[in-house]
């Protein structure tokens, strides 16, 4: 009998990421993908720390990925996202996670956000969240992806779903901010979110790379 050219192999990938609600996003939207076996960090002994030094998300990304692909010996996935505001020149960009300083939670970063932007009118709210994903193997970079949720800021937190910057990040075409849109379900955010459209992104360019590899 001759041999399925499109035959699916399983493959472990580690994802890379030590939050719960992202790793809970990725998992919702990827998790379905036929031959992939996902596992946590915390499977593996001996995790380097890796500095998010990068000037850009994909550089981030990359060396989230590439660093623990070759520390655990199998395929990694990495995200770096975070939050682009027009009126600050891009910031808190790749400072995101930690904008308000060391020790910085949800809470104040969304605090030293809003108050960079107190004089500032709606229309100079503008923003996007931006969202680099990255596939290594062991041996070399396999791709990266990276996509984008454009919105405004929010005069004050609204909702209790999501994470991050979802309180303050207002999506116009919906008239609520993405932890509005999933403080009851998911399902919205996660189609529109800049996380949800890279792995979408993710999804198409895995599949071919699990057959015949």
């Amino acid at each position: 009998m001759g041999s399925y050219v499109n035959e699916i192999h399983s493959k472990t990938i580690v994802i890379t990421t030590q939050n719960q609600k992202k790793k809970e996003e990725i998992l919702a939207i990827t998790g379905n993908i036929p031959g992939i076996i996902f596992r946590d960090t915390e499977d593996f002994p001996f995790i380097p720390v890796v500095e998010e030094d990068g000037k850009t998300f994909r550089d981030n990304a990359i060396k989230k990925a590439t660093t623990l692909a070759k520390a655990c010996n199998t395929w990694a996935m990495a995200d770096d996202s975070g939050l682009e505001i027009q009126a600050l020149n891009g910031r808190p960009g790749v400072l995101s996670n930690r904008y308000a300083g060391p020790g910085a939670t949800d809470e104040t970063n969304i605090q030293k956000v809003l108050s960079e932007l107190y004089n500032f009118t709606e229309e100079k709210r503008a923003a996007r969240f931006v969202c680099s994903i990255a596939l290594a193997s062991p041996h070399e970079l396999l791709f990266v992806v990276e996509d984008y949720c454009e919105g405004f800021i929010a005069k004050e937190p609204r909702g209790s779903g999501g994470f991050g910057y979802d309180p303050i990040f207002f999506v116009p075409y919906y008239n609520q901010t993405l932890a509005e849109l999933s403080q009851f379900s998911t399902s919205v955010k996660n189609k529109i979110s800049h996380r949800a459209k890279a792995l979408q992104q993710f999804k198409e360019r895995i599949a071919p790379l699990l057959r015949n590899r």
